[in-house]
């Protein structure tokens, strides 16, 4: 007699939303995918991050920055949740306060490197959220004090500790030294 393995049972972005036990996690093609914490270096960082843009943004009244793992879809039916570190979403593509995960693609999702990520992992991120029509992508390395700026998925430049990331588009007169992103005091 032979045995039918069950394929494993794929879920939706709206009932991860609603899950008590998931822990931090992102979902890709229907599966959960647990993350591990990133620690206080990657916190403070995005700390800031989120600061920088929400100093700048709401003066302005430009849209909504988000953090924390909010999420955004990526792909639907399976569904793909990423946890994005930080983003900014205008209010052209988002008019109404964000519920749930983010639909509409952001203009700029910044992802934080901790120290379990893979860089294959980080790769595959930065396809899906291209793929989605975000404009750009930020990769902030702490360890090494570095931002790489992506227009595309595979276009990019690398910015060091004394360098000053611009914003483009809707973003265009945001700067932001890097030494007051990296600076331990």
């Amino acid at each position: 007699m032979a045995s039918v393995l069950a394929e494993p049972t794929l879920i939706t972005g709206e009932a991860l939303l609603t899950m008590s036990n998931s822990g931090p996690c992102e979902l890709v093609q229907g599966r959960i995918v647990p993350m591990t914490p990133p620690g206080n270096d990657h916190g403070i960082v995005q700390a800031l991050l989120i600061w920088y843009l929400q100093t700048f943004v709401i003066p302005r009244k430009l849209g909504w920055v988000t953090g924390g793992e909010a999420g955004v879809y990526t792909h639907r039916n399976p569904d793909s949740v990423r946890g994005m570190d930080v983003a900014f979403i205008s209010y052209v593509r988002q008019p109404a306060r964000p519920r749930g995960y983010l639909r509409a693609a952001p203009e700029l999702i910044v992802e934080i490197l901790s120290p379990s990520d893979r860089w294959h992992n980080v790769q595959e991120k930065i396809e899906e959220y291209f793929g989605i029509g975000v404009d750009r992508v930020w990769i902030v390395d702490p360890a090494n004090h570095t931002v790489s700026i992506y227009r595309s998925a595979t276009e990019f430049i690398k910015l060091k500790h004394h360098d000053i990331v611009r914003g483009e588009g809707i973003l265009a007169d945001f700067s932001l030294p890097l030494a007051e992103l990296f600076d331990e005091n």
